[in-house]
């Protein structure tokens, strides 16, 4: 196995096309190509972490926050950063972030927290935009229910019925071929006009690439004439956040009570009770100052996330309950849920959970 083997895994899970734009997803240190040794997989990748790796002859780390958030101009050795980098490169230890594709995933991070807390009826708190596309082309009538097939194997889905069409010289299925070409429609020289179909497929924008490549090997015509534009519609399957209700309603105090031990948090910062029972609970792991209109307008009764600050809450209105539970709080089962899940697809060797505890904050 090698290391695009194990991102292959970790992509079907959290495919990084849906990661945030200002984010630093992927491999972010070594060679896709190399023999995969053993794999560390942590919350953050420290210098510990990197001696850790070395002691478990582990030549993968997977780590949910990237080690290379904004550009490196130099490798001195002067910040955290460029130490693990330099260490990781001496030892040819590959370093590999999931971070806001796990983020968006619709089992990932804001889930983990969901499963966490025993919430059911869980929804994506804000779905993301732009991930579906129509692909659209046109196709001989005889070749249009083998193509479309081909696309749906590929992973795309069908918007509609053919629609039928005639074009000329000028229009899309026209073949011309010359002294070099194979055509499979027509002779060398000829032009050819036929009449044709045209196939209309979705698909999520993650399996572009495949579906382009199906559509080149399937298609009758050695040049094919496409079309792909971006959806509007919001994909409910993918984006940040999810919200979910509670079993059975709590009093705030007792709500916040169950979320510092189901949290595993030494403290909770919050915005003081609204007077009436907790039912519904909107999550975002990490920062999610950002997610409070969004938990409003779903008629959330408290938001758990992380990194508020003073003036955030004062955005709560008396309209819902804020609780900062910490950021590595947040983000602390992930880890646990990675191992399991690379456990399940690779059982030709262990997954290592890294014991470093990565968190820089401490509690008095």
């Amino acid at each position: 196995m090698i290391i695009q083997d194990v991102i292959n895994h970790l992509h079907n899970l959290a495919p990084l096309d849906y990661a945030e734009d200002f984010d630093n997803v992927g491999l972010l240190v070594g060679d896709k190509n190399k023999k995969v040794t053993g794999i560390l997989v942590t919350l953050d990748t420290l210098e510990a972490v990197v001696d850790e790796a070395i002691e478990n002859n582990c030549n993968l780390i997977v780590s949910f926050h990237p080690i290379i958030f904004s550009g490196l101009k130099k490798l001195t050795g002067k910040t955290y950063v460029e130490r693990v980098v330099i260490k990781a490169i001496q030892h040819q230890i590959a370093i590999f972030s999931i971070h806001t594709a796990l983020d968006n995933a619709i089992d990932g991070v804001n889930s983990i927290i969901c499963d966490q807390l025993g919430l059911t009826n869980k929804q994506i708190l804000i779905p993301q935009s732009g991930t579906i596309k129509k692909l659209q082309t046109y196709v001989p009538e005889a070749n249009a229910e083998a193509l479309r097939q081909a696309l749906f194997d590929a992973g795309a889905g069908n918007i509609g019925n053919y629609e039928s069409c005639s074009f000329n010289i000028n229009g899309l299925g026209t073949y011309k071929g010359n002294e070099d070409s194979n055509p499979v429609i027509g002779q060398k020289g000829v032009l050819h006009t036929e009449k044709e179909t045209a196939v209309s497929v979705t698909f999520n924008k993650h399996i572009e690439s495949k579906l382009l490549r199906t559509l080149f090997s399937a298609h009758p015509y050695e040049e094919v004439a496409y079309e792909i534009s971006t959806l509007e519609n919001t994909d409910q399957h993918i984006g940040i956040g999810m919200i979910g209700d509670l079993e059975t309603p709590l009093e705030t105090e007792d709500c916040l009570k169950l979320i510092k031990t189901r949290m595993n948090t030494s403290c909770i910062r919050h915005t003081k009770s609204l007077n009436k029972p907790i039912k519904r609970i909107a999550v975002l792991g990490g920062s999610g100052a950002f997610a409070i209109p969004a938990a409003k307008a779903a008629g959330a009764d408290l938001l758990v996330t992380s990194d508020l600050k003073y003036h955030d809450f004062f955005s709560a209105e008396n309209a819902i309950v804020l609780a900062d539970i910490g950021h590595y709080e947040s983000e602390q089962f992930t880890k646990t849920f990675l191992v399991e899940y690379l456990s399940k697809k690779i059982t030709n060797f262990a997954i290592i959970l890294s014991k470093t505890n990565t968190n820089p904050v401490k509690y008095l």
